[in-house]
């Protein structure tokens, strides 16, 4: 699955996803500056996923339309520290994933959550 990393997640998580994933940052991608809805069509069908902590994507952008999904991961902050918790959790919504779908990833405390926009 080929994984884009948005500018606000550190670049950091790359390495904890990359051996099931191909994975990529936007300025990796050559997609760094687009802001979300210009991201998201740049990046629906070169990428089956978007990785990010903006809560409020799912507010902002229609994403069903488009052949990407999104993982939001909901944490205190977009510090490596913080975030390398979740990625067990992101892994497993990865295997259940579809274009259309925001999946929100939060501390093991809260459950994953998935929706259709």
């Amino acid at each position: 699955m080929k994984l884009l990393l948005d500018e606000c997640v550190t670049r950091y998580l790359k390495s904890d996803l990359t051996q099931q994933h191909e994975v990529l940052t936007v300025d990796e991608a050559g997609l760094k500056g687009l802001k979300n809805g210009e991201l998201l069509r740049a990046a629906a069908g070169r990428f089956d996923v978007l990785i990010t902590v903006d809560k409020n994507l799912p507010h902002q952008q229609i994403i069903a339309p488009l052949s990407i999904a999104v993982v939001i991961l909901r944490a205190a902050s977009n510090r490596y520290v913080v975030l390398r918790p979740l990625i067990p959790q992101a892994l497993e919504a990865l295997k259940k994933i579809e274009p259309g779908d925001i999946v929100h990833v939060a501390a093991a405390s809260s459950l994953p959550s998935r929706t259709n926009d």
